[in-house]
Protein backbone atom coordinates (compact mmCIF):
# COMPACT_ATOMS: atom_id res chain seq x y z
CA UNK A 1 0.00 0.00 0.00
CA UNK A 2 1.21 3.82 -0.86
CA UNK A 3 0.34 6.34 1.45
CA UNK A 4 0.22 10.07 0.59
CA UNK A 5 -0.28 12.78 3.22
CA UNK A 6 -1.19 16.48 1.74
CA UNK A 7 -1.74 19.67 3.34
CA UNK A 8 -3.62 21.38 0.27
CA UNK A 9 -2.89 25.05 1.37
CA UNK A 10 -5.15 27.70 2.45
CA UNK A 11 -8.60 25.71 2.61
CA UNK A 12 -6.66 23.58 5.85
CA UNK A 13 -8.47 20.30 4.60
CA UNK A 14 -5.42 17.71 5.00
CA UNK A 15 -5.78 14.26 3.11
CA UNK A 16 -4.73 10.93 3.44
CA UNK A 17 -4.28 9.27 0.10
CA UNK A 18 -4.03 5.50 0.07
CA UNK A 19 -3.73 3.12 -2.80
CA UNK A 20 -3.09 -0.22 -2.84
CA UNK A 21 -3.21 -2.98 -5.99
CA UNK A 22 -4.79 -5.97 -6.28
CA UNK A 23 -3.76 -8.91 -7.84
CA UNK A 24 -5.41 -7.98 -10.86
CA UNK A 25 -3.24 -4.89 -11.08
CA UNK A 26 -6.39 -2.98 -10.73
CA UNK A 27 -6.33 -0.10 -7.80
CA UNK A 28 -8.40 0.50 -4.90
CA UNK A 29 -8.27 4.28 -3.66
CA UNK A 30 -8.95 5.43 -0.18
CA UNK A 31 -9.39 8.97 0.35
CA UNK A 32 -9.78 10.50 4.58
CA UNK A 33 -10.52 13.92 4.91
CA UNK A 34 -13.06 16.35 6.11
CA UNK A 35 -13.39 18.46 2.86
CA UNK A 36 -16.72 17.68 1.55
CA UNK A 37 -15.74 17.75 -2.41
CA UNK A 38 -12.43 15.57 -2.26
CA UNK A 39 -15.25 12.70 -0.06
CA UNK A 40 -16.90 12.84 -3.35
CA UNK A 41 -13.96 12.43 -5.59
CA UNK A 42 -13.73 9.20 -3.28
CA UNK A 43 -16.92 7.84 -4.14
CA UNK A 44 -16.30 7.38 -7.38
CA UNK A 45 -12.56 6.68 -7.34
CA UNK A 46 -12.45 3.91 -5.34
CA UNK A 47 -11.64 1.35 -7.65
CA UNK A 48 -10.08 2.16 -11.32
CA UNK A 49 -8.48 -0.82 -13.52
CA UNK A 50 -4.81 -0.74 -14.15
CA UNK A 51 -5.14 1.41 -17.17
CA UNK A 52 -7.15 4.13 -16.38
CA UNK A 53 -4.64 6.46 -14.04
CA UNK A 54 -2.25 6.61 -17.11
CA UNK A 55 -4.83 8.30 -19.86
CA UNK A 56 -4.31 11.63 -20.62
CA UNK A 57 -5.26 14.36 -18.66
CA UNK A 58 -8.84 15.45 -20.52
CA UNK A 59 -9.47 11.41 -20.51
CA UNK A 60 -7.96 10.66 -16.89
CA UNK A 61 -10.73 9.47 -14.86
CA UNK A 62 -8.68 11.29 -11.32
CA UNK A 63 -8.97 14.69 -13.47
CA UNK A 64 -12.68 14.33 -14.68
CA UNK A 65 -14.11 13.23 -11.42
CA UNK A 66 -12.08 16.75 -10.16
CA UNK A 67 -13.89 18.42 -12.47
CA UNK A 68 -17.03 17.13 -11.68
CA UNK A 69 -16.71 17.59 -7.81
CA UNK A 70 -13.85 20.48 -7.04
CA UNK A 71 -14.53 23.98 -7.02
CA UNK A 72 -10.87 25.19 -6.74
CA UNK A 73 -8.61 24.32 -10.17
CA UNK A 74 -5.90 24.37 -8.28
CA UNK A 75 -6.35 21.96 -5.61
CA UNK A 76 -3.19 19.66 -4.95
CA UNK A 77 -5.30 16.49 -4.39
CA UNK A 78 -5.58 15.10 -8.06
CA UNK A 79 -1.77 15.04 -8.94
CA UNK A 80 -1.49 13.13 -5.28
CA UNK A 81 -4.04 10.84 -5.75
CA UNK A 82 -1.95 9.93 -9.94
CA UNK A 83 1.62 10.32 -7.64
CA UNK A 84 0.51 7.75 -5.17
CA UNK A 85 -0.92 5.69 -8.13
CA UNK A 86 2.27 5.78 -9.90
CA UNK A 87 4.36 4.43 -6.83
CA UNK A 88 2.31 1.90 -6.22
CA UNK A 89 2.53 0.61 -10.02
CA UNK A 90 6.07 0.93 -9.73
CA UNK A 91 5.89 3.07 -12.43
CA UNK A 92 8.06 5.73 -10.26
CA UNK A 93 9.99 6.87 -7.19
CA UNK A 94 8.37 7.86 -3.90
CA UNK A 95 9.42 11.20 -3.84
CA UNK A 96 8.98 14.13 -1.80
CA UNK A 97 6.57 16.60 -4.45
CA UNK A 98 6.84 20.61 -3.32
CA UNK A 99 5.19 23.81 -4.13
CA UNK A 100 6.89 26.57 -2.63
CA UNK A 101 6.12 30.23 -2.87
CA UNK A 102 9.88 32.48 -3.18
CA UNK A 103 9.40 35.48 -1.38
CA UNK A 104 10.14 38.24 -3.68
CA UNK A 105 13.55 40.78 -2.71
CA UNK A 106 12.45 44.69 -2.33
CA UNK A 107 14.91 47.08 -4.41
Amino acid sequence: MTKVQVNPGVCGFAVVVKVERDKERNFHIYLDTECEMVKKMAEELSFLEFRAPFSAILHNPVYRSASRNLKHAACPIPSAILKAIEVEAGACLPRPVTITFAEEQEG
